[in-house]
């Protein structure tokens, strides 16, 4: 019979943070893949905790992944946890969840502390609907890719940044979406926790003053979308443009009128109208 992973959230911050449920779980399971096993080791004896305890983190996830499926598959209980946070979460640990549900060994995620659900909901930008990116990559052509793939989109953008990364992101971020509204939240739920609400540029303008501490998240008000459907229409053609052309093309008036109307999202009673007027020329 196999065994069970349990993905087990420590705190981002405040060892106060862990659930009751997360220290029983540490406590029974046989094994501990932990992201930064010296950072782990801290939290374990803090709370007592002395179950084995081995490293599983990016650099190393595809042979200690295939290590752990294995014990797994022999029965052993293990719980994964991160350095902080939700393993899983911009974490190999979500690999092994992949692995896991294709080989129908049994996964049981434990809820608690998550750095980007923290800051979003203190953040006053809008929570209802967010697109979580996670971190850039630290290729300039691709991180501008990316962010470009994001310019339109409506919702609460949120991403982790490091410090010493943190002025080359927000100088990207300005050049491409402009001086919208963005909330700096960085150690959370610790001693010196901040939420810096501001503008891409005034913040760009704080941190080359004064540099960055602590892990960031950064979450980026959405396009606005009044904006995009101006910024859509005035690189459109206008009716009168369309009707002619399609006028020449030789397109009937029902066909033609449908056609401008679903182009430019305008009633097509209105459109008929304007053919009408425009007739005698065409």
């Amino acid at each position: 019979m196999s065994g069970k992973l349990y993905l087990c959230p420590t705190p981002i911050g405040n060892l106060k943070d862990i659930t009751l449920r997360t220290l029983e779980c540490l406590q029974s399971v046989d094994l501990i893949a932990a992201e930064d096993t010296r950072v782990s080791m801290k939290l374990l004896t803090h709370f007592g905790i002395q179950a084995p305890i081995t490293s599983y983190y990016e650099h190393n996830k595809r042979e200690k992944g295939h290590y752990l499926l294995e014990k797994l598959k022999d029965g052993v209980t293990i719980a994964v946890i991160t350095d902080a946070g939700m393993p899983g979460i911009s974490d190999p640990g979500e690999d092994l969840v992949r692995m896991c549900i294709k080989e129908g060994i049994p996964v049981e995620s434990l809820p608690g502390p998550c750095a980007f659900a923290t800051a979003l909901v203190a953040s006053g930008l809008p929570t209802g609907r967010f697109a979580f990116e996670g971190f850039l990559t630290v290729n300039k052509k691709n991180r501008l890719e990316h962010l470009h793939a994001l310019k339109t989109d409506p919702r609460t953008l949120i991403f982790y940044e490091a410090p010493h990364k943190l002025r080359s992101t927000l100088k990207d971020m300005l050049e491409v979406f402009g001086d919208r509204s963005v909330v700096l939240a960085r150690e959370l739920t610790k001693k010196y926790e901040e939420y810096r609400r501001t503008t891409l540029s005034e913040a760009l303008y704080y941190y080359e003053e004064t540099p960055p501490k602590g892990e960031f998240v950064i979450l980026l008000a959405g396009a606005d979308t009044e904006e995009i459907r101006a910024s859509q229409l005035a690189d459109l053609p206008s009716a009168e443009e369309l009707i002619r052309a399609y006028a020449n093309e030789g397109m009937r008036a029902k066909e033609l009128t449908s056609r401008v109307a679903e182009e430019l999202k305008q009633p097509r009673r209105e459109i008929y109208d304007l053919y009408l007027k425009m007739k005698e020329t065409l």
